[in-house]
């Protein structure tokens, strides 16, 4: 009466439409493996490692050794090199931070004006940022402010004697500062990014109510790239706690320790003196810092960031 048809069992349907939807379901896990791999071991793995190391006595050569709270305690009470590259390190986040996000600003402002060539000319300023964090830009950087190096050739020229700038405390700090300054491109972008959104029309709004530049930059400009300001501002700030390079290249902490950061503390615990579990507790209380100033800078945020949703965060 009909063509006659194969019946195939119930359990081997049901699986092969299974299969399809199982696969589809991990599918996404498989192509982020790598990823989660990367972030599993090279991440979560060393983040847990030190902060049990913390708490321990443990020199790489050795079987840890519990402690408690004595390499906390140590570095507070008994360390005064801590404290030193804790308030060195305060000190070049305090210069170097609002430094580096004012030029960032001033820059993007002159970039986003419709000059001949601009694309080029934010090109070369991106610069700096891709080669600024490298061990060879910090020498480079060291020489360039050593007695005879040139930046004091060319304050020669304009009649002002040679400066110690890698031997003054003072001016050893400013140094590293400088340079810091000068990685000023990836929040140059953002800027430029933030100053291309604003609307223009209220830029016209308040000309024809008789604003000033200077003016507009302050009721208009600044206030719609708040959430780029806050943006940079943490990132800056986090970036600033963990630098080691310059301090380390330029100046190796000198002189009298006026550039040693807190990264430089951890280094020589960790890889001169040997000492993991105690360069732990010093990585953890930088975490701590880092954790309670980014805490303090997202509570007061709502006191001058603005959104474009009608209102502030």
């Amino acid at each position: 009466m009909g063509s006659k048809t194969k019946d195939v069992p119930a359990g081997n349907a049901l699986r092969q439409t299974r299969r399809p939807i199982q696969w589809k379901k991990y599918q996404g896990l498989f192509y982020i493996s790598p990823w989660l791999i990367g972030f599993l071991v090279l991440q979560l793995y060393p983040f847990i490692a030190s902060f049990i190391y913390s708490f321990t006595d443990y020199n790489m050569l050795s079987e840890p050794k519990f402690v408690g709270l004595e390499n906390y305690i140590r570095l507070f009470t008994l360390d005064p090199d801590f404290k030193k590259s804790l308030g060195v390190t305060l000190l070049y986040a305090l210069i170097s931070v609002p430094s580096k996000l004012i030029f960032a600003l001033i820059v993007a402002f002159i970039l986003n004006l419709k000059l001949k060539h601009i694309n080029f000319f934010r090109t070369i300023y991106y610069m700096p940022s891709i080669m600024g964090g490298s061990v060879a830009i910090s020498a480079l950087w060291r020489l360039m402010f050593m007695k005879e190096g040139i930046i004091n050739s060319l304050l020669g020229n304009l009649g002002i004697g040679p400066i110690d700038w890698l031997g003054t405390p003072s001016t050893a700090l400013i140094t590293i500062c400088l340079l810091q300054v000068w990685q000023f491109g990836s929040s140059m972008v953002l800027f430029l990014a933030a100053l291309k959104q604003v609307p223009v029309d209220l830029y016209e709004a308040a000309s024809i109510d008789g604003a000033s530049k200077f003016k507009q930059f302050f009721k208009i400009t600044l206030p719609m790239i708040t959430p780029i300001v806050f943006f940079n501002l943490i990132m800056q700030m986090v970036n600033s706690f963990q630098n080691f390079t310059s301090a380390f290249v330029i100046t190796n902490g000198g002189p009298l320790k006026s550039t040693y950061l807190i990264g430089m503390k951890l280094y020589n615990e960790a890889f001169k003196n040997f000492k993991m579990g105690y360069a732990c507790a010093v990585s953890w209380i930088m975490f701590a810092i880092i954790l309670v100033l980014t805490a303090i800078v997202f509570r007061t945020s709502d006191k001058w960031v603005y959104y474009d949703d009608g209102g502030k965060s």
